[in-house]
């Protein structure tokens, strides 16, 4: 980890071991890096799609918090700097260089980016890597696939084609993800679609794309198709869960409603990634803990909750076995989100060692092996990666 700007670690205060530990970052997205005026950055610091009412600020939150007392230092100021100081300091540095500075301040070596938001001001998975000074690699978001797909085809030939076409996108990617909560739920039929139903609700999505101009997949058939799809390509598959943006039901993305899929699937030889969890955190620990092909991470939450970030790390870490969780961010848009994120977790995550140290319930080597596995093996071993 020599290479990055400053020295990632995780302490462990029983014996005064100390130990570099590089992060995969197994789910997240691009960075904006051209400039950012301080209401798009306040835009992009809250999960909501409106900008709050007079009097309110998207900054004074939790997230606000923790980028005055983790970014501030990073970029070259005190501890809880004001905010308006920290704005100003990030504009006159320039969005790039504090995006650099950012990304190598979180002792990240792999990041697996979701490619399928439609921004076009994120960076490319190149130009990503060249910033943190890290690998890249790609999760394939099935949805978009398929809505690219749509554009100048016809229904029947969507259907025959899509499951080459998610082949041949995912050739090169480590992983594939669905945002079925956010497009129906995990209220649905566990079993494949047959192909009469799926040829059926492709016609009715054409037909109605065609009169709104508008290829978006919402169909509860359709995106069973496209998740069997995705589990046909043998990757591992990303499920969004829990908290999310105003496009989600929140009752519905509770991955206990996913029960029925995983005892269709346990046979199958892929494994299912369940992101963010929160505020499903326990209900996420106990599938992993049942299904031997389900995982959990607690990203996202882990920058929004700043100072009480810990108690979702703890939960994650209550009933799951260890090889059963990994680290993410789920950053989007932001640098800081990433730095938040990674600075939480080292933090709440040493803490809790320590604690579990202290009371005699793990050697400190018991400790380091944990933080390990949940830092970047979990991630290596299930997404195949190289060292």
């Amino acid at each position: 980890m020599a290479k990055h700007d400053q020295l990632a670690v995780i302490m462990t205060d029983t014996g005064s071991r100390r130990i570099d530990l590089p992060l995969i970052d197994h789910h997240c997205h691009g960075v904006v890096d051209g400039e950012l005026g301080d209401d798009g950055f306040r835009t992009l610091a809250t999960e909501s799609d409106w900008p709050g009412p007079a009097g309110t600020d998207s900054l004074d939150s939790p997230f606000g918090l923790a980028v005055r007392r983790v970014c501030a230092p990073v970029l070259g100021l005190d501890p809880l700097a004001p905010l308006d100081e920290y704005l100003a300091h990030r504009h006159a540095i320039g969005a790039a260089e504090a995006n650099r500075l950012l990304l190598r301040s979180t002792g990240t070596s792999d990041y697996l980016i979701d490619t399928g938001i439609r921004d076009a001001r994120l960076l490319d998975p190149a130009t990503m890597a060249t910033r943190a000074d890290a690998r890249v690699r790609e999760i394939v978001r099935i949805e978009r696939v398929a809505e690219d797909l749509a554009s100048g085809s016809t229904a029947a030939g969507f259907v025959a084609k899509f499951p080459e076409t998610l082949a041949a996108r995912t050739r090169e990617a480590v992983g594939v993800k669905s945002i079925i909560a956010y497009r129906h739920g995990f209220d649905i039929p566990a079993e494949r679609p047959s192909g009469r139903d799926v040829l059926q609700a492709a016609g009715e999505w054409f037909r109605t794309a065609e009169k709104t101009g508008r290829a978006r997949i919402t169909d509860p058939v359709l995106l069973r198709f496209g998740l069997w799809t995705g589990i046909d390509t043998g990757l591992p598959v990303q499920l969004h869960t829990g908290y999310g943006d105003s496009d989600l039901q929140l009752f519905r993305a509770d991955p206990s409603r996913l029960n029925p899929l995983f005892h269709a699937t346990r046979s199958l030889g892929v494994d299912f990634m369940l992101l963010h969890c929160y505020p499903f955190i326990r209900e996420a620990g106990i599938l992993a803990q049942v299904f031997p092909h389900v995982y959990l991470d607690v990203g996202l939450v882990s920058h929004y909750l700043g100072p009480s970030a810990g108690a979702a790390i703890r939960q994650a870490m209550e009933i799951a076995p260890f090889s059963k969780v990994l680290y993410s961010s789920d950053s989007y848009g932001l640098a800081e989100h990433y730095a938040v994120s990674a600075a939480s977790w080292r933090t709440s995550f040493a803490a809790l060692m320590d604690d579990w140290v202290a009371s005699g319930w793990a050697t400190t080597n018991d400790a380091e092996r944990i933080a390990t596995m949940v830092a970047s093996e979990n991630a290596r071993r299930v997404y195949n990666l190289n060292p």
